[in-house]
């Protein structure tokens, strides 16, 4: 039975040959059975920045589905080799023109909430130390929120982020 539930591929990139779907490292994947050649499915990694000022949070509100016109950290995909640090400074810069300095790792979360999400977030408390606010890129508007004034959120880990800033871990 050919299917593919976890694949973008229906044909062997190395020998063209239709593949089917077997059980390869305890989990069905889409396996070529003329070469061999097995597709694992690679998680995708996204970084964000957790900007505070006082009681003050940082926020952008999304150009792009899903969640359009909700708001959330800056954040976006981690390119490949790059630096998971460099990629949270960079969207940052680009969604809000601010350039930050990384301060610690502040939490990673796991779990893709949409079909081209990321299934691993990694989240940075990060200071602002240069730059104008002003929304670019995917982002429409850029602003600072009081911690318990908060906008509509886009997605469940950026809800997760707050929830673990007002209750920190003892």
């Amino acid at each position: 039975m050919t299917s593919h539930l976890h694949s973008p591929f229906k044909f062997c990139p190395q020998c063209s040959s239709e593949l089917v779907l077997m059980f390869q490292m305890s989990e069905e994947r889409p396996t070529c059975l003329n070469c061999g050649w097995v597709h694992y499915e690679d998680p995708k990694v996204a970084a964000g920045v957790l900007v505070l000022r006082e009681r003050e949070v940082l926020l952008v509100r999304r150009t792009m589905e899903p969640c359009i016109r909700q708001w959330s950290i800056p954040a976006g995909f981690v390119n490949a080799f790059e630096d998971p640090q460099v990629a949270g400074v960079r969207e940052c810069r680009e969604e809000t023109g601010l350039e930050v300095r990384i301060e610690a790792l502040f939490d990673v979360l796991y779990g893709r909430e949409h079909p081209r999400g990321a299934d691993i977030f990694l989240v940075y408390r990060a200071e602002v130390i240069s730059g104008t606010l002003s929304a670019a890129d995917d982002a429409d508007q850029a602003a600072w929120f009081p911690l318990d004034q908060l906008p509509p959120l886009a997605f469940e880990t950026t809800r997760k982020i707050f929830a673990k800033l007002s209750h920190p871990p003892r």
